[in-house]
């Protein structure tokens, strides 16, 4: 039960952190939807870099519980995967295709390379702790 109460209490503060990010970072008239792609990069950098940091031979090594907050919890909840397909499928329904596949070049690619970023990150600052 306390893994499940761990994943339920940090999906509600990354959640809460992807509303309020959304609404300081949303401007009328946008022609991409910015502030999910900023979210998307964010997190796919920060659940690989808390990831290995957070692995049994990482800097911080952290029980499963621990890891199930951080990386299912708070980072599941402030990634915006289910936001992404949605926004990208109504700009393919408001006859926008070309901003579509621009929508998804950009999530994809950047959210790739910072999953990639933070995972060398997280290695980096793990082999610091051990002199």
């Amino acid at each position: 039960m306390y893994p499940t109460l761990a994943v339920a209490v940090g999906g509600a503060l990354g959640s809460v952190l992807r509303y309020q990010l959304t609404f300081l970072l949303t401007r009328e008239g946008e022609q991409l939807p910015w502030a999910t792609i900023f979210i998307n990069i964010t997190g796919s950098f920060l659940i690989a870099f808390l990831s290995v940091l957070t692995a049994a031979d990482g800097r911080f090594a952290s029980s499963t519980t621990t890891r199930l907050f951080l990386l299912v919890g708070i980072c599941g909840g402030y990634t915006t995967f289910s936001s992404f397909s949605l926004q990208t499928f109504d700009l393919l329904r408001a006859d926008a295709p070309l901003r579509a596949v621009l929508n998804m070049v950009i999530s994809v690619g950047i959210c790739l390379a910072a999953t990639a970023a933070g995972a060398v990150c997280g290695s980096l600052v793990s082999r610091l702790g051990r002199g």
